[in-house]
């Protein structure tokens, strides 16, 4: 038995958080910002959501002291009810970051809980940033362990490890022992739930804020002494093995500190799935050579991966689905020049001619594109077709947005969630976010 397996996953990587300092990160802390800055955009552009609105309406009763905001609205809640908040409402327009090699969207279930901890104990910002990119870390660790058999099977990956990203991170800031650490991963490792099936519901979006606030739980459990197997993720009736996936402990434990996940994190142009960026980008491109003559297409043909095929070849009926529809995304496209916000929202989704372009748009599977890419080919009436391939979206790490992009982002989210925080002060307050003695400013930016 190597001598990882002997000491126990949670026990390396609970070391290795509790040992982490912010000299060990400060090289990543510039992405961490970027991260941030783009939980912010996405949170508040569901602010206001019905979804958001009803889940508020329904923690409320139940909350302990105000500590800690509702990102985008005047309303406070507990430490763990605002966990909960804010993940869901960063996670609810398919907007958020996208580590690509496991498909997580990391900031959601750790920057949620790490922020609402951080206001309610008036901790510095180099301690968010700290437990931020180590959260970050542990959760696509995690992912990579278990991918891409996890995520197939239907668990919907950045709730089930979000969680263990979560309590690390919590447990980071709550400067627990090594200890403590791997108890709270170990919690963690029980309170793992969030089913693909239920993407195009805000069923999906609980299980997302679950991720959030069960890793706190699970830390302030630890804290108070609660214990767990230092093998919870790995062990022979572990969490890796329950969930169907014999676990790559390399991609685990090996090489901590000497390479950074969130240095492979992404940031979406487009409110939908990342797998269909490459689509979206292909039709823009299609769109220009065909010099609008959109009516006198035939035929739509949309070809990618089998995860491609898997999540995007749908019917649409309503805008969840459309976020997650192949078809939809082609017609935006093509059809309006533009795949922002308002183009998967209701009134848009049912357009007659949107409808009518949505229903030429086949999707057929091409192995040897890699996730992430696609080749959409066009037929007109006359016989005569166009063929577009985009291996590398805007957004990927190949074509990435700009600081700009993503503050440009965050002004636009802010804008159409009707938002009356202060959206200058939010930036300003992000990118000297390591300044901060005490965060509770930047979570106080409303009017």
């Amino acid at each position: 038995m190597r001598q990882d397996e002997a000491q126990g996953a949670g026990t390396m990587l609970a070391d290795f958080v509790a040992g982490t300092v912010w000299a060990d990160v400060a090289a990543q802390d510039h992405e961490a910002k970027r991260s941030i800055l783009n939980f912010f955009a996405t949170a508040m552009g569901s602010a206001n959501d019905p979804a958001v609105t009803a889940a508020l309406r329904t923690l409320l009763p139940f909350s302990g002291a105000a500590t800690s905001a509702v990102i985008g609205r005047p309303e406070r809640l507990d430490a763990l009810g605002a966990s909960f908040l804010n993940a869901i409402s960063a996670n609810l327009l398919d907007f958020d970051d996208t580590h690509l090699d496991t498909i997580i969207h990391p900031g959601a279930p750790v920057a949620a809980p790490v922020l609402a901890l951080a206001q309610a104990r008036r901790l510095s910002g180099r301690a968010v940033l700290t437990a931020f990119i180590l959260g970050v870390e542990v959760e696509c660790r995690v992912g990579n362990a278990v991918s891409p058999g996890h995520y197939a099977r239907g668990w919907h990956i950045t709730s089930t490890c979000g969680v263990f990203g979560a309590a690390a991170a919590c447990a980071k800031l709550l400067e627990l022992p090594a200890d403590q650490i791997s108890n709270a991963i170990g919690i963690a490792a029980s309170q793992s739930a969030g089913i693909v099936e239920n993407l195009p519901s805000a069923a999906k979006n609980v299980s997302v804020g679950n991720a959030a606030r069960n890793g706190l739980f699970a830390a302030l459990l630890a804290a108070e002494g609660y214990a767990a197997s230092p093998r919870a993720i790995e062990g022979p009736l572990g969490w890796a093995r329950a969930m169907g996936d014999e676990p790559d402990i390399a991609r685990l434990t090996g090489g901590l500190g000497k390479s950074w996940e969130i240095a492979k994190n992404t940031y979406k142009p487009y409110p939908a799935g990342i797998v269909f960026h490459a689509v979206i980008d292909a039709c823009f491109n299609l769109r220009a050579k065909l010099n609008r003559r959109i009516d006198d297409i035939a035929d739509i043909t949309v070809q990618g991966s089998a995860l491609l095929l898997a999540r995007g070849d749908r019917p649409v009926r309503n805008e969840r689905d459309a976020r997650v529809s192949i078809h939809h995304c082609a017609a935006c496209a093509l059809l309006l020049g533009s795949a922002g916000v308002p183009e998967f929202a209701d009134a848009i989704v049912f357009r007659p001619d949107i409808v009518s372009l949505r229903r030429k748009v086949r999707a057929g599977l091409d192995a040897s594109l890699p996730d992430g890419a696609a080749r959409v080919i066009i037929q007109l009436t006359s016989g005569e077709t166009f063929s577009e391939i985009v291996m590398a979206a805007k957004g990927s790490l190949a074509d990435p947005l700009s600081d700009r992009d993503i503050e440009a982002k965050l002004r636009d989210c802010a804008r159409l969630g009707g938002t009356d925080w202060d959206i200058d002060r939010v930036i300003d307050d992000v990118w000297y976010l390591d300044t901060l003695a005490d965060v509770s400013s930047l979570l106080r930016a409303h009017g």
